[in-house]
């Protein structure tokens, strides 16, 4: 095992620890004062870079946040874009008009597909990455001749199970990287679906407590379905 930490904070860490003790033994340890010296501007360099790239970090999460809430608004909110969908098809319906798609650029509704609808994510497990973002993969057991399976990624903050789960991306894999989440939020819980074109199957959802044991871990705490049914429970 090296005397290096694998991490780059880490390596700072490590010369930050011993570059006062070095300096006052540099003969000690047959090393020269000017080199410990040059050492420590290239030390103090690291640090300040890696508050640059915190700051950096935060900037970029809060913008990627305020881009989902801006699109959430335009899409979901009262009166926005899905709405206005809903309009247009609730009037080519009434009408029996497909020139109203032709009109609005939509495609007209396709005749229900015979392939059942996504299977529910299961099997979830959860990694951290370097930059402090939320590493998500799951399971999922599609139709056969299925393609083209998006999965839908929700989350809520807290133990209220009342507080509503909000949208935080998708992904066409079974994974997905959560690098939004406030600092803080303890337990959170997430919702996967998969969707097919308009078909969509049930939720599955899992619950990830932080501080597990005093410390700074993780683990999923509990796996269930869309409507709480028990699935499985791991140890914290």
């Amino acid at each position: 095992m090296g005397i290096f930490p694998p991490s780059r904070l880490g390596k700072v860490e490590f010369y930050e620890n011993r570059i006062t003790d070095w300096a006052a033994n540099a003969a000690g340890i047959g090393v020269t004062p000017a080199a410990i010296a040059d050492l420590q501007t290239l030390v103090e360099a690291a640090r300040a870079a890696y508050g640059e790239s915190e700051k950096a970090r935060i900037a970029s999460q809060a913008a990627t946040q305020d881009f989902y809430d801006a699109v959430r608004a335009m899409h979901n909110g009262p009166g926005a874009g899905s709405d206005i969908v809903d309009q247009i098809r609730g009037f080519a319906r009434r009408t029996d008009n497909p020139q109203v798609y032709v009109l609005a650029q939509i495609p007209a509704p396709q005749p229900a597909s015979s392939i059942p609808p996504p299977g529910t994510p299961f099997a979830f497990s959860v990694g951290l990455l370097e930059t402090g973002a939320l590493e998500l993969k799951w399971k999922c057991i599609n139709p056969e001749g299925a393609g083209g399976t998006i999965y839908e990624v929700r989350r809520r903050s807290g133990v209220n199970p009342a507080t509503p789960f909000v949208y935080v991306g998708g992904s066409g894999t079974r994974s997905f990287t959560d690098n939004s989440l406030p600092g803080g939020s303890s337990p959170v819980t997430y919702q996967v679906t998969a969707a097919r074109s308009t078909v969509r199957g049930n939720p599955g959802q899992f619950t990830v407590a932080f501080g597990v044991g005093g410390g700074p871990g993780f683990a999923i705490t509990q796996e269930t379905d869309a409507n709480g049914n028990f699935i499985r429970k791991q140890a914290a």
